[in-house]
């Protein structure tokens, strides 16, 4: 599901908890992803911004779409049973397969 909302290959996502996270230039626009979850984007140009589970106290927000991108340090790999043979993002880490089954 994440290579078709963003338009590549994998995500990458950094895990906050929704009551620590803090909006600073208007509100995201969502929708309904899937039967299970929501996805926000910027309404004016596009930028995906965040998955979030249904009842789930963290938001996952797109680590491009942050003003310092370069701080983020990988700590696992999410979604792997759909990973392209020929994408290698830091094998090693741990893994987890997605909540969701289509």
């Amino acid at each position: 599901m994440c290579k078709k909302a963003t338009g590549s290959p994998f995500a990458v996502l950094v895990q906050a908890r929704v009551k620590d996270l803090v909006w600073t230039h208007g509100s995201p626009a969502t929708y309904r992803s899937s039967p299970i979850a929501m996805r926000g984007f910027c309404g004016n140009c596009g930028t995906p911004l965040f998955l979030q589970y249904d009842g789930d106290e963290l938001i996952r927000v797109t680590a491009g779409s942050l003003d310092h991108p370069d701080r983020i340090r990988p700590a696992g790999h999410y979604g792997v049973e759909s990973r392209l043979d020929w994408a290698d993002g830091g094998r090693g880490l741990p893994e987890e397969e997605t909540q969701e089954r289509f």
